[in-house]
């Protein structure tokens, strides 16, 4: 009879273990979509500024505007999976900074769109395409809403907080993957919504693409002096608490 080599077995646990370390938990994929789409889809700066871009110019301009989006998305998402906690703190620290930033930035680009007029793709030969630059210009101007964003940013750090505690991240691959698909969801939300609109935006005439980039505009330009006013709000808290305590 022959007789097992027990001086192999622990060898070919380390490895099957070892192996097993580069397999993510399968739960973490869809979850990681899901959140993907959730912080995506929420109307916000950002997809008003992509849903402008693919009513004028197509469903590459939106995926352009988006992926922006989906990059911001992304780089938070990997702080958050890797625990980098000394990032949430900075950003609890310079909040009012950042706020500041965000909101002029949003205010700046509302501003310019505003009284910018319309370049209308819809696939006559007549009409002058949009150059591949003007295509990534937009790309980086969505990033930079994103991660200027203190309420999404920290708000995807506690959406990873409280996934946490039903789905186990032990690992760099887990991390990673939930990183993975949370990209994937941003992505194949912002695919789905240029689709959409690049389906119907033959329908719009110039003087309509006009007045939606004028309505764009507006908001993107709210949605800046929101930022702003509710920073002048808390000083003024603050003054008229400090003036109270002074002549009390």
């Amino acid at each position: 009879m022959a007789v097992p080599c027990l001086c192999c077995e622990p060898s070919s646990k380390r490895r099957a273990g070892a192996l097993m370390d580069f397999i993510p938990n399968p739960l973490i994929i869809p979850i990681g979509l899901i959140i993907g789409v959730l912080v995506s889809a929420p109307v916000g700066p950002v997809n008003v500024l992509c849903i402008q871009r693919a009513i004028e110019r197509g469903f590459w301009g939106g995926v352009a505007a988006g992926a922006g989006a989906v990059l911001g998305d992304g780089l938070i998402a990997l702080c958050a999976a890797l625990g980098v906690g000394a990032i949430s703190g900075a950003i609890q620290d310079y909040r009012n900074a950042i706020q500041i930033i965000g909101g002029l930035a949003l205010i700046g680009f509302g501003v310019k769109l505003y009284f910018t007029a319309p370049r209308l793709i819809t696939g006559s030969e007549e009409e002058e395409p949009h150059s591949l630059a003007e295509f990534l210009r937009d790309t980086p101007k969505t990033f930079f809403l994103t991660i200027t964003n203190p309420g999404a940013v920290l708000g995807l750090f506690a959406i990873f907080g409280g996934v946490s505690t039903f789905v186990e991240v032990e690992s760099t691959i887990d991390a990673l993957t939930m990183v993975a698909a949370v990209i994937g969801g941003s992505l194949a939300w912002w695919i789905l919504l240029s689709s959409l609109i690049g389906r119907i935006r033959h329908r719009f005439t110039y003087t309509r693409v006009a007045q939606i980039n004028r309505i764009a505009g507006a908001l993107l330009f709210g949605f800046g002096a929101i930022l702003i006013g509710e920073l002048v709000l808390q000083a003024a808290g603050y003054l008229a608490a400090a003036f109270s305590s002074a002549i009390a």
